[in-house]
């Protein structure tokens, strides 16, 4: 079974505190570390790229697609997407798609809204992104926590019909039962604060199950001393909640790619994909 490997690339400050915020260029060489890592192990991974990081970094989202990657869009603002009219959000994904695919060369068709911002909210955001050329989202966490995701979502990538009577595939990220209880567990917080015997265990499970893993992650997850150079703008909280775990994170990242086979997601979705196509 293939599993699915995607980073999230954008700038942590402009995206996590400050939408609004010129984004500082610093993902750059994090980004870099990334690429390192997979060339090391010799691993394809989707990266989807924010169309402001675009714009700072062009020549990063060219050596991504050169290295053979799997480029799609992370949308261009970094804006919630519940948060957005339907045609302030059909701007938004048409500009990250010209502008990943002037950059790229390569078709733009799958999406992963900030923050995980489609829910029980927004569910027409689906047909919006069928109706800009996306045949792919993985933006709905597949279970609710206190700032996103639906409650009992299933968690396997599937086929879906949108409101609007469109289909779209729907991929969400990895989760596993632990004790009854749906917990999350393909990236981000999640991933770094569980010891990885606990990650294994979650793959074991979905892989038993027949169900890809999709990984998610940040290249300011490779960045494991940037909480201390917002000492004086981030608060201490914010800092030490952003900042636990990235110590470890590229490790356990090492683990997972050794332990299991992964790869970008349109080769994890390749049935659903099919299925769509065939549609």
């Amino acid at each position: 079974m293939i599993h699915g490997l995607s980073i999230d690339v954008e700038d942590w400050y402009q995206s996590t505190i400050d939408p609004d915020a010129p984004l500082t260029g610093r993902f750059e060489a994090s980004t870099d570390s990334i690429l390192a890592c997979l060339a090391e192990h010799g691993i394809k991974a989707t990266f989807f790229v924010l169309g402001l990081a675009a714009e700072k970094l062009p020549h990063l989202v060219k050596r991504i697609a050169a290295a053979g990657h799997e480029l799609q869009s992370h949308g261009y603002g970094h804006r919630n997407n519940f948060e957005l009219s339907r045609d302030e959000l059909r701007a938004d994904l048409a500009r990250a798609k010209a502008l990943l695919e002037d950059l790229s060369g390569q078709e733009i068709y799958g999406y992963r809204a900030p923050c995980f911002s489609i829910d029980e909210r927004n569910l027409w955001a689906l047909d919006v992104l069928a109706e800009t050329g996306h045949r792919y989202d993985s933006s709905i966490f597949p279970l609710k926590t206190g700032r996103y995701g639906i409650e009992g979502y299933r968690p396997e990538p599937r086929l879906v019909d949108t409101p609007g009577g469109g289909r779209i595939v729907e991929a969400p990220v990895a989760s596993f039962t632990l004790w009854t209880k749906r917990l999350p567990v393909g990236g981000g917080g999640y991933f770094r604060l569980w010891p990885y015997p606990v990650i294994r265990h979650a793959w074991r499970q979905m892989q038993r199950l027949g169900r890809p893993g999709l990984v998610y992650m940040h290249p300011y997850e490779y960045d494991p001393t940037e909480m201390a150079d917002y000492h004086d703008s981030v608060p201490l909280m914010r800092r030490i909640h952003q900042g636990l775990g990235r110590k470890s994170f590229p490790k356990k990242i090492d683990r997972l790619l050794d332990d299991f086979e992964f790869g970008p997601l349109k080769d994890a979705l390749a049935g659903p994909l099919s299925e769509l196509s065939e549609a």
